[in-house]
């Protein structure tokens, strides 16, 4: 993977984007993905092994891994068992790459590792953008969920650190005001229902 690569990627995932690594050990494979994905506007990051690929798996986010089943040190399998292994990644989709000649238990092995998919080189150029984009847009639904109930608990963190100063005050004998007790329960009131209508 390239320095240049890498700052890029860095960047987009800073900026929302879902970006997709490519594992292959072969260069010439790693072009032709790029060429076919290329068109999704997404970052494509390049890993030629699976332990470069764990380091950047460790780095950054990533929508999807595309990885390649016959490598040399690391294969295939055994990255995606490292991949399913760890709490920080064991949740992003592997889509298992080999060609028309493989054993034909590897697509077993795949499934079993955990892949999502496997496709059989050489691929259909529609068939591989079709899969990733229902990977990307999984991911994109997830981090936007994600975003939603962060908000929600920051606001829920807010109300119960409000209600805590009401015990308080009303503990202390502080709170005289049954109007003033009033406004501020119906305000977290409210607040409560917008939360409530959101989620239905």
């Amino acid at each position: 993977m390239s320095f240049g690569s890498t700052i890029a990627a860095e960047a987009a995932g800073a900026a929302g984007q879902a970006s997709i690594l490519l594992v292959d050990d072969m260069d010439d494979n790693l072009a032709a993905l790029e060429a076919v994905l290329t068109s999704l506007g997404e970052p494509l990051v390049r890993a030629r092994s699976g332990e470069e690929a764990m380091k950047a798996l460790l780095r950054q986010e990533f929508a999807v891994v595309l990885l390649d089943v016959l490598m040399p040190g690391m294969d295939g399998f055994e990255t995606a068992a490292n991949i399913k292994r760890l709490d920080q990644t064991k949740d992003v989709p592997i889509i298992f790459l080999t060609g028309t000649d493989s054993n034909s238990g590897y697509a077993f092995r795949g499934y079993a590792t955990g892949a999502a998919d496997y496709l059989t080189k050489p691929f259909d150029p529609w068939v591989l953008r079709a899969k990733v984009t229902v990977f990307l847009d999984l991911y994109r639904k997830n981090r936007q969920l994600q975003q939603l109930l962060l908000r929600d608990q920051a606001r829920i963190d807010t109300m119960l650190e409000r209600l805590s100063g009401i015990e308080h005050e009303l503990a202390r004998g502080e709170l005289a005001d049954a109007d003033e007790l009033r406004r501020r329960v119906s305000a977290m009131e409210e607040s409560l229902r917008e939360l409530r209508g959101r989620r239905r």
